[in-house]
């Protein structure tokens, strides 16, 4: 017993998290015979998680050449250091394909005040530094050859930042384009059922982190744990969950870390 928990442990501590793999779906959206491949990355957590992993999963991401990449926040965890080398990082994917970004719960504000960033200024600067685009409570319309959308962006649920009203009332954006939002936290959704979207991106869960047989995902950080991971169909609407490339306290069980390969149809 003494050596599974041993083994167990060892896994969790020192392979699992650094065992990314690649996923890969595809998603009806009616583009009218486009295809777009979108990259979705979330959850990066450096410090714990050191660059160097981080590299790993974008540079693999970069590999299958995504016409636009999406990152759904958590860039940070707690007092960092390493900017300048962080945004030369980012760089790499900004300047692979339009890269969009929105902001987590840890990436400063309300909730993160307590671990030394009382407002994103530190991750805002990290993003323009990199040619990251980040869309606060904000949208823009997405065209290449292979398809167009309009592509949103929400502020962080925890955070208090969120602003839907604004952003996915308004009738100026293309009402013939699928709309796909960005937003931390799966559980937005709830707030959003009054507006018009057709694909949500969201991370923040880390799939659970620990998937326990015969229990499930207790720790997720959401209160609607039936949407963890994965893509799921909400009435006429899709809500994508990527297990995220990083994770707090480097530990995972039965849930490896993603990249997350979309074909948008």
């Amino acid at each position: 017993m003494l050596a599974g928990m041993l083994g167990t442990g060892g896994w969790m501590r020192f392979v699992e998290p650094w065992w990314f793999k690649t996923t890969r779906r595809e998603i009806p959206l009616g583009l009218g015979g486009g295809r777009l491949k979108l990259l979705h990355l979330s959850d990066f957590h450096a410090d714990p998680m050191p660059l160097d992993h981080l590299a790993k999963c974008i540079r693999a991401g970069i590999a299958e050449k995504p016409d636009l990449i999406c990152l759904t926040g958590d860039f940070i965890t707690w007092k960092y250091e390493q900017w300048d080398a962080y945004a030369a990082l980012l760089g790499e994917a900004a300047m692979a394909a339009p890269t969009f970004a929105v902001l987590g719960n840890h990436d400063g504000g309300r909730w993160a005040r307590w671990s030394g960033y009382a407002d994103t200024t530190a991750v805002r600067a990290l993003l323009e530094k990199s040619g990251v685009r980040m869309l606060h409570n904000d949208a823009t319309r997405f065209e290449n050859a292979n398809g167009k959308i309009t592509l949103a962006g929400l502020g962080d649920l925890w955070a208090g930042e969120m602003e839907p009203e604004p952003l996915l009332a308004s009738r100026k954006r293309d009402r013939d384009l699928p709309l796909v939002l960005m937003s931390h936290n799966p559980d937005t959704k709830d707030e959003l059922r009054s507006f018009e979207w057709d694909l949500m991106l969201s991370g923040h869960t880390h799939g659970g982190q620990l998937l326990l047989p015969m229990v499930g995902t207790p720790f997720a950080p959401v209160l609607d744990k039936r949407y963890v991971r994965d893509l799921h169909r909400i009435g006429d609407r899709w809500l994508y969950i990527t297990a995220g490339v990083g994770c707090l306290h480097t530990a995972r069980f039965n849930c490896r870390p993603e990249i997350s390969l979309l074909t948008l149809v």
